[in-house]
């Protein structure tokens, strides 16, 4: 099937190199002509494990390509995914602009039956002003409705960051939005072959009307962020009661009403989509003056959430920073990608550069865009920027450092070597944000250990009995 990708972000390139891996006929659309140039010359604007090969592999095969070309994009797919940026606007609802530019560039080309597809993640009743500015443009054109046939799909992204390329290709639903008339079944029947082959071991393919399956991406990403900051608030609670949350997490989520899955405390939730999906979502609630409570709350959590860690560093080295170096390992706002949107480093470390201390910065993969995101964070306090030391590994950051302060809970943080520790900082002090450690195995190795909940009662293996995911 001819399939075209309008928007050649995260989504949009793990969308497209996904089904040209089944054997589609992908043609990618950006109109940032070096984002397209860098893409063709073989190398992708993003960090995500397993899609540099997967896209290089299926433009060597012919099925994957990228242009610039409006007029060829639109002419190429008879699907048309629309995968852009919906950023959020002053009042945190989600910005629209980019998706009805693409749905206009669409009518101004479009020739024939076309099924437009909302990937990226909108509103409900999105898909009503996308139907609209098609038709405008169509009517502007003056030409009749039998040439310019559309239909308006809704079918969301549930992709992990970190784990994309196998959210897709094993997913565990997909979701079909279309309408009940014939031109929406016929785009439903469509969008049905063309995650044929994701469907083999078994049916997958949720179809609903389109303001359902707009509204299951936002129900979605505020449940799981729900659970997280629930499981923060719990933790901050044990710390005070004497409680190790790591071993409630473990009787808790055995239940399986509950299951394990965002049940890890730590410093809060950050990347692209939980913060902006829940604002999205409570400007909608508050646009039909229908109140939302739980969500008031989970972003307050939140919010407050990201401070925790910065209050146990003063409690422990006093409120004046100043002279103190840290060592931060972990910058992105998760493990397996560089994305730095919202991520909890970024509050961290300022709290801590305004209390006057030094800080010594490692990533892994994110180090370049943490660059970029940390001197925006600066610019109000040029001289922040002047006690920030990017390192090239871990051990770099630990030099001359007070403490070590962990903030992204990457693999390769998790084998400890607490002789290398006390051999580099200048005190054997951990401030772990993600709960890595047990922490009676540190404190017996004589390293000073604060972690997110886990109280001072004596622990068990029982945390260590369900992986982390």
């Amino acid at each position: 099937m001819k399939v075209t990708i309008i928007g050649s972000g995260y989504v949009g390139l793990v969308t497209g190199a996904c089904l040209a891996e089944v054997g589609n006929d992908v043609l990618c659309l950006d109109l940032d002509a070096d984002k397209i140039s860098l893409l063709n010359g073989g190398c992708i604007p993003i960090y995500e494990p397993g899609l540099e090969a997967l896209i290089a592999r299926n433009r060597a095969a012919g099925r994957l390509r990228f242009s610039t070309d409006v007029s060829q994009s639109v002419a190429h797919g008879e699907v048309q995914f629309i995968a852009v940026g919906t950023p959020p606007d002053e009042q945190g609802a989600a910005d629209l602009q980019h998706v009805l530019a693409a749905a206009r560039n669409i009518g101004k080309h479009m020739q024939g039956f076309k099924v437009i597809v909302n990937k990226s993640t909108v509103p409900v009743g999105s898909a009503d002003q996308v139907y609209a500015a098609l038709q405008k443009e169509c009517a502007v054109r003056g030409l009749p409705p039998a040439q310019v046939s559309f239909s308006v799909v809704s079918n969301p992204e549930f992709l992990k960051e970190g784990a994309a390329i196998d959210d897709f290709m094993r997913p565990d639903r997909i979701v079909i939005g279309t309408d009940d008339d014939a031109l929406g079944q016929k785009a439903r029947a469509l969008m049905c072959q063309l995650y044929a082959p994701f469907n083999r071991q078994h049916a997958r393919t949720l179809c609903m009307d389109v303001r359902s399956a707009e509204f299951t991406k936002y129900a979605a990403n505020a449940m799981l962020a729900t659970r997280i900051s629930f499981m923060n608030e719990l933790a901050n609670l044990a710390d005070q009661v004497g409680v190790d949350i790591e071993q409630v997490r473990v009787g808790i989520g055995a239940d399986p009403r509950i299951g394990y899955g965002f049940l890890y405390a730590g410093v809060g939730y950050g990347g692209s989509c939980f913060p902006k999906d829940v604002r999205a979502l409570m400007h909608t609630a508050h646009a039909y003056q229908q109140p939302m409570r739980i969500l008031h709350a989970v972003q307050e959590v939140n919010q407050v959430q990201q401070q925790v860690l910065v209050k146990k560093i003063t409690q422990r080295l006093g409120v004046d920073l100043s002279g103190k170096v840290f060592a931060i390992w972990g910058l992105a706002f998760k493990p397996n990608t560089d994305d730095m949107r919202e991520a909890p480093s970024r509050i961290v470390i300022a709290a801590l550069l305004a209390q006057g201390a030094t800080v010594r910065v490692y990533d892994p993969v994110a180090m370049t865009q943490a660059r970029t995101a940390l001197k925006a964070d600066c610019e109000a306090h040029p001289e922040w920027w002047t006690r920030i030391c990017f390192c090239a590994s871990q051990t770099e950051a630990l030099q001359s450092a007070d403490a070590l302060v962990i903030l992204t809970e990457w693999k390769s943080f998790r084998s400890l070597d607490v002789e290398h520790i006390k051999t580099h900082l200048l005190c054997p002090l951990i401030f772990d944000g993600r709960n890595l450690f047990e922490p009676l195995a540190l404190r017996a190795q004589g390293i000073e250990y604060y972690a997110m909940g886990r109280g001072n009662v004596p622990s068990t293996l029982a945390a260590s009995l369900v992986p982390q995911t």
